[in-house]
C-alpha cells in the first residue's frame, strides 16, 4: 500500500471511524518494518562472532558476542527502530583492537528475535535484561530509539560506565506527533493513541521523555547527532547534552539519521572519546529550543 493510500485511509477514518483509526495507527506504530528481519538474515558475519539467545519475558532474544564479556570489559551495542544487532559490524574491529568484548542483540520483533510488535518500554526492558545477563558494561553504544532505551535502562539493576548515543531519540510524544502527521491521523485522536499505548505498556508516554531523567545521570557520555537528521531532529540530541551534566555533544552535517551510525568520522570521534580526549561541546544551552535552559 502506498503512503498516499495510507494517508487517505487515515484522513477518512479519523472522521468516520476514529476508534478503528486509532487501533490501526497503534498497530502500525508498534510494528517494525519487515526489512529488519530480511537484513539480519543476510548480514555479513565474521568467524569470531558467536550466536546465542536469551529469554526475556518469554520471548527469545537473539544475541551476538565477540570476545568474552565475562573476562574482558564489554561494549553493549543497542540498535534502533526497525534495525538489527549486526548493523554495528563497522564498529567491531576498532573496538576489539582496543581490547573490548562486544555484545549485540536483536530487539523483540526485530532481526532474528521473537515477537511481532515492539514499544519503547520493550526496548528498555530488553536492554536492561541483556545487560543484567552480561553484567555491568564498560560502554554502551546506542542508535536512535536505542539511545532512549539505553538511557532509560540505567539504574540500580544495571548500568553502563560510559555511553555513546548516536542520533538518540529523546521524546516519544514528539515521535507520535511526527507519525500522526506522516499518516494523516487526526490531531484530535493523538491523545487516544497515547491512551492506547499506555493500555498496552502500562506506562504513560509522557513519563518516557528522557529529559525527566537526564539530570540524575552521572556517567560520561558522548552524544552524536547530525544537523540534517530528518527522522530524529538534532534538537533531541541537543537536549541530552543540555540536561546530562556528564555529556558532550558532537554535531555532524550531511550524514542524516542512518549514515551517521557508521560514518568513519563518527567512529574516529567515538574512539577518541574512549581514549579520554576532549571531543564535542561540554556545555550546550539553547533557550530558543524546546525546554530552554537547564
Amino acid at each position: 500500500m502506498t503512503l498516499g493510500a495510507v494517508r487517505a485511509g487515515f484522513a477518512l477514518g479519523s472522521r468516520i471511524a476514529p476508534a478503528r483509526a486509532v487501533k490501526r495507527a497503534v498497530r502500525i506504530f508498534t510494528t517494525p518494518f519487515a526489512s529488519s528481519r530480511a537484513r539480519a538474515q543476510t548480514a555479513p558475519q565474521d568467524a569470531e562472532m558467536q550466536r546465542g539467545e536469551l529469554s526475556v519475558h518469554g520471548q527469545r532474544i537473539a544475541t551476538y558476542t565477540w570476545g568474552d564479556p565475562a573476562r574482558q570489559p564489554y561494549v553493549l551495542l543497542v540498535h534502533g527502530w526497525s534495525s538489527f544487532g549486526l548493523r554495528y559490524q563497522p564498529w567491531v574491529k576498532p573496538l576489539r583492537d582496543m581490547g573490548y568484548a562486544l555484545v549485540a542483540f536483536d530487539q523483540p520483533g526485530h532481526g532474528l528475535s521473537d515477537g511481532r510488535h515492539c514499544t519503547l518500554p520493550d526496548f528498555i526492558e530488553t536492554v536492561r535484561e541483556v545487560g543484567r545477563h552480561f553484567g555491568e558494561a564498560a560502554l554502551t553504544i546506542a542508535h536512535s530509539l536505542g539511545g532512549a532505551a539505553a538511557t532509560l535502562a540505567q539504574g540500580d539493576a544495571w548500568h553502563s560506565q560510559k555511553l555513546i548515543l548516536i542520533a538518540p531519540a529523546a521524546d516519544p510524544v514528539a515521535a507520535t506527533q511526527r507519525f500522526s502527521r506522516l499518516v494523516r491521523l487526526g490531531d484530535h485522536l493523538r491523545g487516544r493513541m497515547h491512551d492506547s499505548l499506555e493500555a498496552m505498556t502500562g506506562i504513560n508516554i509522557h513519563d518516557l521523555q528522557v529529559h525527566r531523567y537526564l539530570p540524575s545521570l552521572g556517567q560520561p557520555a558522548l552524544i552524536v547527532h547530525d544537523m540534517d537528521d530528518l527522522e530524529v531532529p538534532w534538537a533531541e540530541g541537543e537536549r541530552y547534552a543540555r540536561h546530562w551534566h556528564g555529556a558532550r555533544l558532537y554535531t555532524t552535517q550531511g550524514l542524516g539519521h542512518h549514515k551517521v551510525l557508521d560514518a568513519p568520522e563518527v567512529i574516529d570521534v567515538s574512539l577518541a572519546f574512549l581514549r579520554g580526549e576532549n571531543v564535542g561541546e561540554r556545555v550546550v544551552s539553547s533557550p530558543n529550543l524546546p525546554f530552554g535552559d537547564s
